[in-house]
């Protein structure tokens, strides 16, 4: 793979060039306050923004947040992020009130050397996220009016093929930003010629959100740990009463047909903390999967299976880990994934974080990030490279 790098472009100088940066400011808000409840992706993009602030770029930044539908909505607005991006940069950044028209054209065009400014949520515009080419084209026509030369951060988004992201590098000088380059590096590792014992661990919901991911690594793993949501319709096609848990109904068959071919390299749970109702505060107690009963549902996997699990990582030398593997967001169904997580982080393993909620719930458990190997800023795009797609972004960046 060829692709040029940010410090290609900082060698060639960027001091009162204009330089605009895609970046995965899609952070999570408080629908009550519009607080920023994890800074994590914001993070994230800081050294290839100081590294252009540093060199005197003039730094335009553009990012989606949320799903408006491709029309300014209050709700969806980076005016937060503005605020903790500055915050973070020790500099005041630069808001445009919106993402093309006369606000962005004057922040821009007032930008000095070394200042970042910060565009409007792009799906404010339909020719984001547009699958007719014209209109996409269209509206990366009016971005690449605020560059010079394109650089892309946003990991989080390559597997889409969006204006920002697909048709704005074939408009303008492109290279990687560090966290995409990061981010390949890292995972390109675990695709090529992964140290075994490797071990995926998947959790989250739904199987038919993993299944491409499950079919692509079930030939290269060693072991694959699953918990989370997605346990149940494996139990389920072991012939397991699973209750009012989270169930794929038409996915059984298939999973059925994934243990038959797994040759016994799939690890599922033994034990899973079942509840009443999905609450917080819902009476619930830990049972062995052959025990489920009919009126309640799996919202965590037990202790017996976090101790089954850990001993599989333990021995493991590289660990790819995405999906929670319980309700984590209620703290009476979090010490699966907290177990799990801890469990990584003691092992001598190469460890990799796949994003999304895996990631969130790094955070929100308060564990030390620094012990993981790398965690990724994106859960979608992790699993797509990982299932060997073309990512879009990435495509248009060797172009």
């Amino acid at each position: 793979m060829s692709i040029r790098t940010l410090d290609d472009l900082l060698a060639e100088g960027v001091s009162g060039r204009r330089v605009l940066v895609r970046a995965d400011l899609n952070v999570p808000l408080d629908k009550q306050t519009g607080d920023i409840t994890d800074d994590g992706r914001i993070r994230a993009v800081l050294p290839t923004l100081g590294a252009l602030v540093e060199a005197g770029a003039k730094v335009v930044v553009c990012s989606h947040l949320g799903r408006p539908k491709g029309k300014p909505d209050p709700q969806f607005s980076l005016r937060p992020v503005a605020g903790r991006l500055g915050e973070l940069l020790g500099a005041p950044v630069h808001f445009a009130t919106d993402t093309v028209g006369d606000s962005a054209r004057s922040t821009v065009a007032g930008l000095a050397d070394g200042q970042v400014a910060l565009l409007e949520n792009l799906r404010f515009n339909a020719g984001e996220t547009s699958k007719d080419n014209a209109e996409r084209g269209a509206f990366a026509d009016q971005l690449v009016a605020f560059g010079d030369a394109y650089v892309d951060d946003a990991f989080g988004a390559v597997h889409r093929k969006h204006a920002s992201v697909y048709d704005v590098p074939a408009r303008l000088p492109h290279v990687a930003g560090r966290l995409v380059l990061r981010e390949v590096e890292v995972l390109s590792r675990l695709t090529s010629d992964p140290e075994r014992p490797y071990v995926v661990v998947l959790g989250g919901s739904k199987v038919s959100d993993k299944l491409a991911v499950i079919e692509a690594l079930l030939p290269t793993v060693d072991r694959l740990l699953i918990g989370g949501g997605m346990c149940f319709t494996f139990l389920k096609a072991q012939g397991l009463e699973v209750g009012t848990s989270l169930l794929e109904k038409d996915m059984v068959e298939t999973c059925g047909n994934l243990l038959e071919r797994a040759a016994g390299k799939i690890l599922l749970p033994v034990d899973v903390v079942v509840a009443d109702a999905f609450a917080p505060d819902a009476a619930h107690d830990t049972v062995r999967v052959d025990g489920i009963p009919s009126h309640r549902l799996g919202l965590d996997i037990g202790p017996e299976t976090v101790a089954g699990f850990a001993a599989a990582l333990s021995q493991a030398k590289t660990i790819f880990w995405n999906g929670p593997m319980g309700v984590f967001e209620m703290a009476a169904f979090a010490n699966g994934t907290r177990g799990v997580a801890e469990a990584i982080t003691k092992t001598d393993a190469f460890t990799v974080v796949g994003g999304g909620d895996s990631a969130a719930a790094v955070r929100a458990l308060g564990l030390d990030e620094s012990s993981f190997g790398h965690i990724s800023t994106g859960g979608g795009a992790s699993l797509e490279y990982l299932e060997g797609k073309t990512l879009p972004g990435i495509a248009a960046l060797e172009n």
